[in-house]
């Protein structure tokens, strides 16, 4: 069951985002940035997107498994706990945060994350050939969905 995030549940949500934020990007970051991404912080940072206007949404299987925001058609944070990926979790956040974007759906993903890359490719995202440098050795790449396969995933 997918919710939406409120003052109730949203220490879930950054429990979440925290655990999977840390795991995602251990190969790649210090590990003092990563110590500084605890559930406190991602806490502030969900309630400050929130406080702009995303939406955060969290799917619950017994127990809370993952997060995904929307803002208008910008899909971001989909991150599911470690133990319950490849489990259809992150699909199943993606095609929910599809449905509630209003037009064409976009997301930025890491260059390097080639999980990520491989789920959205075969929801029918593709590159669009933006591209946001993050470091002089890390980039952000941009990935829409393509027209013809919204109506699949709606």
């Amino acid at each position: 069951m997918i919710i939406p995030v409120n003052e109730q549940n949203i220490m879930d949500a950054a429990i979440i985002h925290s655990i999977s934020w840390r795991e995602s990007h251990r190969d790649f970051c210090t590990p003092e940035f990563i110590e500084i991404h605890s559930p406190e912080r991602q806490l502030r940072y969900i309630r400050d997107k929130m406080d702009k206007g995303t939406r955060f949404f969290m799917l619950v299987d017994e127990a809370p498994v993952g997060v995904v925001s929307v803002t208008e058609n910008l899909i971001e944070d989909l991150y599911v706990l470690p133990e319950k990926q490849n489990m259809g979790y992150g699909t199943e956040l993606l095609q929910f945060a599809v449905g509630q974007c209003p037009d064409t759906p976009s997301l930025w993903i890491l260059e390097n994350n080639v999980n990520a890359e491989r789920l959205y490719r075969r929801m029918g995202f593709t590159k669009t050939g933006r591209i946001n440098a993050i470091t002089d050795e890390l980039a952000e790449i941009e990935m829409a969905l393509e027209q013809t396969d919204s109506c699949l995933l709606g």
